[in-house]
């Protein structure tokens, strides 16, 4: 089985070179006016003409630093690791910044050792925002194949680590194809195969179980592990009154675990144990919010802020054992309650990155919640939020398929850019006024191509005008030949090239007088036409 996806629509792979030999990738969108722009790739191999990848062998493997530490140790120690160089050069940024937020604890390179597949990336609020796709099997449906496909299609979008959520049948070998295949970091719920191997009964689940659970996940190569240790016995009484009690799958299972055996979650009295199994590979911890909000009725309610309390403390303990940390976090929240899940989170947890779910700032969308999550999305990584886990039309639905994937991707990095945006970024806006000279420029194809999706935005606009003159045109269905407000501000400044701003007041007057003779009366924006002297 092989797979080759060929470059995104008017595009093509490029790799920069660093001194240690490392090929950083990278997506170049070639413009019809012969400049281009390099955008930030997630794709791997996939997207290389040049590469035919045999899914059975797997993706070719760079050489890691073993037996060296893990990134935070060795960034506190003032080392630049070959992630890090890595990471500089993709994010346009000082390497220092890289090892310095690192050694700060503000972010997190996830890179098993046993993952080499993988371009080094970073997770923090000083960097490109990141968002993750969920994918993974379930006891009802879909294959080993399929989720390949899936993860295949999100890193091709754009999805910047993935996150294997399978509970149904052949758990291992389906983490094992994704590992082998993945570009980007995958992540894990550990606690989803523990269930497996005692038939779903989550009281029969032990420490010992759950730790040889982990270290098989470990071996593997997984790179980061969402672990529900800040879910305590005392918690689940907060929990009663609530609409939707508790949404987490993990946070379900420790709160009955903790209530039939009347003690507190092995995964909390474990904790340090786990810390020194995940140094050992480098695998970075992703404390879960097993008691976040499943409604807008129950967001920034006593469960979830006691969880929040108890994962600083969390945070804490792995820091001490070298082990890189991120925070989870909610779920369903309104917009005027999002900001401040960011400022406890940095408060509480020593500004360790915070990776969320949206979250969600309605419930009334079942169908559109990659819609009403993306506005939560956006609003939360302003405020601080390091990586988005990407909700899915189907999310609440039922097991999104590859175009739902897409879907669910595209929202996001929409939210995740729109943040990087209004951060200041230092390459965000690059794209945005690309596209926008394209568009005022009427070169249609370098729309297309410097979308998100090119072949949506194409698809959408030859609907209407699929003829190959209107790729040239100089107006869209919307607005016709005569009202199109760009080409209209691009007459007047043909016409009053060196023009006054009464020159060219007056000229709009001509024109407003022009389509006012036809019944229509066209307002411009001065301010837009006229010359800053």
């Amino acid at each position: 089985m092989s797979v080759s996806l060929g470059p995104i629509s008017g595009s093509s792979k490029i790799y920069r070179d660093l001194p240690d030999g490392a090929r950083v990738p990278f997506r170049r969108v070639h413009l019809s006016n012969g400049d281009h722009l390099d955008l930030y790739d997630t794709s791997g191999p996939y997207t290389d003409p040049a590469a035919v990848i045999d899914l059975e062998a797997g993706l070719p493997r760079r050489s890691v630093t073993r037996d060296r530490g893990t990134q935070l140790q060795r960034a506190r120690a003032g080392e630049v690791t070959a992630e890090m160089a890595f990471i500089a050069e993709r994010e346009g940024v000082p390497t220092e910044l890289v090892r310095s937020e690192v050694a700060a604890g503000r972010a997190v390179i996830p890179a098993n050792h046993n993952h080499p597949e993988i371009e080094p990336m970073i997770i923090g609020k000083a960097f490109a925002v990141k968002i993750n796709a969920n994918i993974g099997n379930s006891a009802v449906t879909s294959s080993i194949a399929e989720e390949v496909d899936k993860m295949v299609w999100a890193t091709r979008w754009g999805a910047d680590t993935i996150m294997d959520l399978s509970t149904g049948k052949n758990i291992h070998e389906t983490r094992e194809w994704i590992l082998r295949n993945s570009p980007v970091p995958v992540g894990t719920v550990p606690i989803y195969q523990a269930m497996e191997k005692v038939d779903g009964d989550p009281t029969q689940l032990t420490w010992e179980i759950y730790r040889d659970t982990v270290v098989e996940q470990c071996e593997q190569g997984v790179d980061y592990m969402t672990v529900h240790a800040g879910v305590l016995l005392r918690h689940i009484p907060l929990t009663v009154d609530r609409v939707t009690g508790i949404v987490s799958r993990g946070g379900s299972i420790m709160a009955a675990w903790c209530l039939a055996h009347h003690t507190e979650s092995f995964l909390y009295t474990h904790f340090a144990e786990l810390c020194e199994i995940f140094a050992r590979y480098d695998v970075t911890f992703s404390l879960g919010d097993g008691l976040r909000p499943g409604s807008i009725a129950d967001a920034n309610d006593a469960a979830q802020f006691a969880e929040l309390h108890t994962l600083g403390e969390l945070t804490k303990i792995a820091k001490s054992h070298g082990v890189q940390v991120m925070i989870e976090g909610p779920g369903h929240v309104p917009m005027h309650k999002i900001v401040e899940n960011v400022r406890l989170e940095e408060e509480l947890c020593e500004e360790a990155p915070f990776y969320t779910l949206g979250p969600l700032a309605t419930d009334i969308a079942p169908g559109y919640d990659h819609i009403t999550s993306a506005i939560g999305a956006a609003i939360i990584a302003q405020a601080g939020t390091a990586m988005l886990c990407y909700v899915t039309p189907k999310e609440h639905l039922g097991l999104p398929n590859r175009k739902d994937v897409k879907d669910g991707v595209i929202a996001y990095k929409i939210a995740a850019h729109a943040a990087d945006l209004a951060k200041g970024h230092p390459r965000a806006q690059h794209r945005d006024d690309a596209l926008s000279t394209a568009r005022f420029e009427f070169r249609w194809e370098d729309q297309f191509n410097l979308a998100l999706d090119p072949d949506t935005a194409r698809e959408f606009h030859d609907e209407t005008l699929p003829a190959a003159p209107a790729k040239t045109a100089h107006f869209c269905s919307m607005c016709g030949p005569k009202f199109c407000s760009m080409r209209i501000t691009q007459d007047i400044r043909d016409a009053y090239p060196d023009g006054t701003a009464g020159e060219i007041e007056r000229g709009m007057a001509a024109k407003s007088a022009e389509f006012a003779a036809h019944g229509n009366r066209v307002y411009l924006p001065l301010a837009a036409t006229v010359p800053e002297s």
